[in-house]
């Protein structure tokens, strides 16, 4: 037995019942543990980040959709169901609205002959007058609206009170669409300036919030009617533009007698205005 074996079995147990081992039996019997194991950082690679960035874009989009949608359902819903109109066929170019400025749409029966003169007055219908309404109306028969036109107040506006100009028409908007303050008036010379919304929204009190919804189908050539003091002014349709917010020319005063109306585009935004024009060809009273 060497020196050390003997060593090693001399050794007492300490209080507890341990044994103190020497310094080489300590560093084999540690070479011989299961080493601890420590987590690597393996660094994503950039087309995880790629994806992870479209799967948060694609969602937010999604909810932004969403959102968009409920707040402009009402227009939304109109567009979709001119449009499946227009696809189908269906759309009413001989309803009460055409008729006002298409004669060739009034279907006219002649009264067959009778020696009877009692049969005679049978066959007459009543008589017939085209009365015009009582207050400002904006009739377009390609996208079968009438709709009253308000006016607003010119008060703010001599007073340069740019934010309760805003408000006035705001309000106004709510009861039809609104003659804008400082442009010509029916019957007045030059550029009458009316605008409407395409979509407001949807808790807004008012029952006129997508009037103008369905504003950008109109095309060259067709009518626009206003009534105002038992007069109507037939315009019809010289361009269809859009603007952006700042110009303003639109606003101007115009040698000609024409109309102009305006409303927001796209759809559910202020992005844009789209600008319809139309010059006056008959007065009828």
């Amino acid at each position: 037995m060497t020196r050390e074996s003997h060593a090693f079995h001399q050794l007492k147990p300490l209080h507890g019942g341990s044994v103190l081992l020497p310094a080489k039996e300590a560093v084999i019997s540690m070479m011989k543990e299961e080493p601890e194991m420590v987590p690597v950082h393996v660094p994503t690679p950039l087309s995880g980040h790629v994806w992870s960035f479209v799967r948060q874009a694609c969602a937010t989009i999604c909810i932004f959709g969403v959102f968009f949608v409920i707040l402009n359902w009402g227009a939304i819903a109109q567009i979709v169901s001119w449009e499946y109109e227009k696809l189908t066929q269906h759309s009413d170019t001989s309803n009460a609205l055409y008729q006002l400025v298409d004669k060739k749409n009034v279907k006219e029966t002649p009264l067959p002959l009778t020696k009877n003169a009692q049969e005679a007055n049978k066959l007459i219908p009543a008589l017939s007058f085209s009365v015009a309404p009582p207050d400002t109306r904006l009739v377009i028969p390609r996208i079968n609206r009438n709709v009253p036109v308000i006016n607003v107040s010119t008060e703010s506006l001599i007073k340069k009170d740019w934010s309760q100009l805003e408000r006035d028409m705001q309000e106004a908007l709510r009861y039809g669409v609104i003659h804008y303050p400082g442009t010509a008036r029916p019957g007045q010379q030059g550029n009458i300036v009316i605008t409407g919304h395409s979509s407001y929204f949807p808790w807004d009190p008012g029952r006129f919030k997508d009037v103008f919804a369905v504003l950008h189908d109109l095309k060259a050539g067709d009518r626009i009617l206003l009534y105002n003091n038992q007069k109507r002014y037939i315009y019809e349709v010289t361009s269809i533009k859009k603007i952006w917010p700042s110009e303003l020319d639109v606003l101007k005063p115009s040698t000609e007698n024409k109309i102009t109306l305006i409303t927001c585009t796209p759809v559910g935004t202020n992005l844009k205005r789209l600008i319809v024009e139309a010059k006056l060809v008959k007065v009828e009273s």
